[in-house]
């Protein structure tokens, strides 16, 4: 079976390699100071502190195995300046004609979607359909509760 394969550009890949760091090493060794504490504690039947650390240490080592994972099998996609199109990577401003309003999104892989600070995977409904769109263009976007239009008003 392939392995799957997840786009990052290099910015991306770099900041899932420094976080995969922090989680072995620092964030690691915090947990394991927290359960040796809950430990001394005495009865861990009942110790709500013990179990916390314990649920805290699985879910960063799952976050390991997911990141590490994800670090093996990247893509790093070329840095690409070119505005004449959108692409993976592009800063994208867009008019919602349903909502009357501009947004401006990031177009990027799916380990670097963060919908926060507007960033959008190019495998989600809105950043696949703006995919090589040109300024100017009227991108029918569709969505899970619809469908709706948006017009590409600037890439950069």
């Amino acid at each position: 079976m392939a392995e799957q394969q997840f786009i990052m550009t290099q910015k991306g890949y770099d900041e899932a390699v420094a976080r995969l760091k922090y989680l072995q090493t620092e964030k690691r060794q915090e947990i394991v100071e927290r359960i040796a504490e809950a430990r001394s504690h005495g009865d861990l039947s009942e110790n709500a502190e013990y179990d916390a650390a314990r649920n805290e240490q699985a879910a960063n080592e799952g976050e390991i195995v997911d990141l590490d994972y994800k670090i093996k099998n990247a893509v790093i996609l070329e840095e690409n300046t070119d505005t004449s199109f959108v692409h993976i990577g592009s800063k994208v401003r867009i008019y919602d004609h349903d909502l009357e309003e501009e947004e401006v999104y990031e177009i990027t892989g799916t380990t670097e979607a963060n919908a926060m600070e507007n960033k959008i995977s190019n495998e989600s409904p809105v950043g696949a359909a703006l995919l090589k769109h040109k300024v100017g263009d009227v991108v029918k976007i569709m969505a899970p509760d619809g469908e709706y239009k948006v017009t590409v008003k600037e890439i950069f």
